[in-house]
Formats: structure tokens, C-alpha cells, sequence
């Protein structure tokens, strides 16, 4: 599996996906496998006390535990892979952590899975991570209600004080209480009752502002009266 990695000043830049490969390949390194297996074997008929040599009953054995142990590692890959497998489609979260300690998290939807030696990984926008690194699996509409309920949030915030609330305010305050009207009931759990609280308070305050301009605007009425007076002077 061929790595490339960006260079910034001189240093190499490590991706989300890299760190995530690295560190499967880390693991999968620090594992035992058959030939490493053999070769401890050799080495340890090799080096035996000739005066009291190994009997074949311990050799048989440990090589019966190392089979369990192998019979375990692939029964723990082939769930990987199914596990992966089910998450093809779906909308996840990946945790991975930069080479200079700083998790970063990535969010995608599951192209489709690759299984290399014993590995599952996970195919977002053509990147690749290990499915050690998952962290969250999330439905889609919970993800969409979740952004759009940050967004509205975030708006409510950029508002000014209430007592600031001017005929340059009347537009947003608006649009958020069309927003709002128009969520679903789904979509609203997720604003909370102090933020509704302020949306309320902004909608009366934008209230009284128009009521006040209104006021204060000339009439068309009087506009004609003032017109007709100023043409006959």
C-alpha cells in the first residue's frame, strides 16, 4: 500500500489517512504470525540442552496454543471485515490522531471497504482508514438536523443585544422565525428551550421596531396634504 505525504517547511506533513494506516500497519507488524512461530521453533530445538532436549509433546503443544491463538486473530479479522463491510453506505466519524498529538476528526460516507493482510479499512473520499479508528456512526438525517440546528444557533448568536435591535435586524430575525416555523418536530429537539427563549424575545423586540417605524413613517395621506400646501404657497 503506496504512502504519499505532503512537505511543509522542510517537514512531512502527515495526513488523517496516513496516521490511520501507520498505525494499522503498527499493529499488524507487531503481531506473530506462522513463520515467525516456525522460526522460534527452530531456534529453540536449535539451542536446547542436548543433555535434556525439548520432548516432542511440549513442541506439539505450544503449537496447538499458537494455532488457537491463530484461529482467534482470523475469526477476529474475518469480523472486522463484516463489520466493515456493513458500514458501506453509511455516514461515520474517524478519529485519528497527527503526528504532533492532535486528534483529528474525519466525516464521510463509506465508499466501499479494503481487507489487507488481516486489516479492515474504511474508503472516504478516496482515503483510507483503519476501522480501528472509527468513532461514530451516525444516520444521515440525524447529521443534517444536527448541522442545520448549529447553523440556526449560530445565527441567533451573531444577533446583538436585544436593546440593539434595529430596522437593520428585521430581515435575519425573520428568516430565523420562518426557519424555525418551518423545522420538523425532529429537527427542533435539537434547538434547546433557552435558544427558543431567545428567539421569542428577538421576535417581539423586532416587533416593537417595526411597530415604532411605522409610526414614524409619514403616511401617504399626509404626504399629498403636505404637497398640496407647499404648491399653493
Amino acid at each position: 500500500m503506496a504512502l504519499m505525504a505532503a512537505v511543509k517547511d522542510g517537514q512531512i506533513v502527515e495526513s488523517a489517512s496516513q496516521s490511520s494506516l501507520n498505525k494499522a500497519n503498527a499493529k499488524s507488524t507487531d503481531g506473530m504470525d506462522k513463520d515467525a512461530f516456525l522460526q522460534l521453533l527452530v531456534a529453540q530445538m536449535k539451542y536446547q540442552d542436548p543433555l535434556e532436549p525439548t520432548s516432542n509433546t511440549e513442541y506439539i503443544s505450544q503449537y496447538a496454543q499458537f494455532s488457537q491463538v491463530e484461529q482467534m486473530q482470523n475469526m477476529a479479522g474475518s469480523m472486522d471485515l463484516q463489520r466493515a463491510s456493513s458500514l458501506v453506505g453509511q455516514e461515520v466519524y474517524i478519529k485519528t490522531t497527527g503526528s504532533d498529538g492532535t486528534p483529528k476528526y474525519i466525516q464521510g460516507k463509506v465508499d466501499y471497504v479494503v481487507y489487507e493482510n488481516g486489516e479492515a479499512f474504511l474508503a472516504i473520499d478516496e482515503e483510507l482508514y483503519s476501522i480501528d479508528d472509527l468513532d461514530t456512526v451516525a444516520d444521515k438525517e440525524y447529521l443534517a438536523a444536527y448541522d442545520k440546528a448549529t447553523d440556526f444557533v449560530t445565527r441567533i448568536k451573531k444577533l446583538p443585544g436585544l436593546l440593539s435591535v434595529g430596522e437593520q435586524d428585521i430581515e435575519e430575525i425573520e428568516a430565523l422565525q420562518t426557519a424555525y416555523q418551518e423545522m420538523t418536530e425532529y429537527e427542533k429537539r435539537f434547538i434547546a428551550s433557552d435558544v427558543v427563549n431567545d428567539l421569542s424575545k428577538y421576535v417581539e423586540q423586532k416587533d416593537l421596531v417595526k411597530n415604532r417605524l411605522e409610526q414614524n413613517q409619514p403616511t401617504e395621506e399626509n404626504t399629498d396634504e403636505t404637497t398640496d400646501e407647499t404648491g399653493g404657497e
